[in-house]
């Protein structure tokens, strides 16, 4: 929780600036939606794989967690507690000939560290390319986060597409009488005053974008899911699909889970070896059930409505 609190950390210094209000709703109303996309998609990173054979002493949750914003995590027995466990680390010590370190120190949450040399512990690298998902995640949610603003601007523009030009004596009067227009009263009654000549209504005519910003949401969503290697179908399309072409269309999905799964693998092979454990991992799908299932749903929804179109 403490990795968003950044999000929200400029808002009281920008009270205390006098900015108006409705610029800073607009900021948190863009923070809000930012943090919803951000964590849905860390929880659907860390429920990726699925890690069997681990010592209780070993939370995976954890190891996961770690792996989203470290490109790294170590294993190892702490020989005091004689227990085993996996934290996050840092290099220590000198590069081998393929430019691995033959160091490493465990970091804890509470200050706990231990050094440790290459053969006494495992390195569990996130990927192939030792990197971490975080900033591909945030550029994911930055901008799903801006589509659902964007969206939520285009509607919004469809209630209210005006603009209204006045005099600066005016303009109260033109708030009190906007905000009756927007909460929808039947009967608006103006003053003695009120000046009609010395005002102008602008129609805006804001077209309707909301399908086409929706669909660009749906396949940006698409976008992530095959980045995670979670199985999507893109159901957009108004064609048919059929269960080949969409088992074609998962090699994405299916190659983009290689990079993380596999060297969770080496791992524990590596896990094995040395401690004499017995661990695996896996990813948590079935992808042939769960794809020829997306498959013959969509199959058979397209058939209805093609059978209700030529009713």
């Amino acid at each position: 929780m403490s990795k968003n609190k950044s999000i929200f950390s400029n808002f009281k210094s920008t009270l205390r600036s006098g900015v108006k209000s409705e610029f800073l709703e607009s900021a948190l109303d863009d923070a809000f939606m930012y943090n919803y996309y951000y964590e849905r998609i860390v929880n659907l990173a860390l429920s990726c794989f699925e890690w069997e054979g681990f010592p209780d002493t070993v939370d995976t949750r954890y190891l996961e967690y770690q792996l989203f914003y470290n490109p790294q995590v170590t294993f190892f027995k702490e020989d005091v507690i004689g227990d085993y466990l996996v934290l996050k680390c840092a290099m220590n010590g000198e590069l081998d000939v393929y430019g691995y370190p033959t160091g490493w120190t465990a970091i804890g949450e509470n200050g706990y560290s231990k050094d440790l040399k290459s053969d006494e512990c495992v390195i569990i690298y996130n990927d192939l390319l030792h990197s971490s998902c975080l900033n591909a995640c945030r550029i994911y949610a930055t901008r799903l986060a801006s589509l659902d603003r964007t969206i939520d601007i285009n509607l919004h523009a469809q209630r209210t597409p005006i603009l209204i030009a006045c005099d600066e004596n005016d303009k109260l009067t033109m708030t009190n009488l906007y905000k009756q227009y927007a909460g929808g009263e039947p009967v608006i009654y103006g003053y003695k005053a009120l000046r009609p000549d010395s005002i102008r209504v602008l129609k805006t005519d804001a077209p309707f974008l909301c399908d086409k910003l929706n669909d660009m949401k749906s396949v940006l969503w698409n976008e992530l899911l095959t980045y995670l290697g979670i199985s999507n179908v893109n159901i957009i399309k108004k064609e048919r699909l059929v269960s080949d072409e969409v088992l074609r269309n998962q090699g994405g999905t299916v190659f983009s889970r290689y990079s993380r799964l596999e060297t969770r693998q080496i791992a524990c092979d590596q896990i094995n070896k040395m401690f004499g454990l017995n661990v695996s991992v896996k990813y948590r799908e079935n992808i042939d059930k769960d794809v020829n299932n997306l498959a013959s749903d969509f199959a058979v929804r397209k058939d209805d409505e093609e059978g209700e179109t030529n009713e």
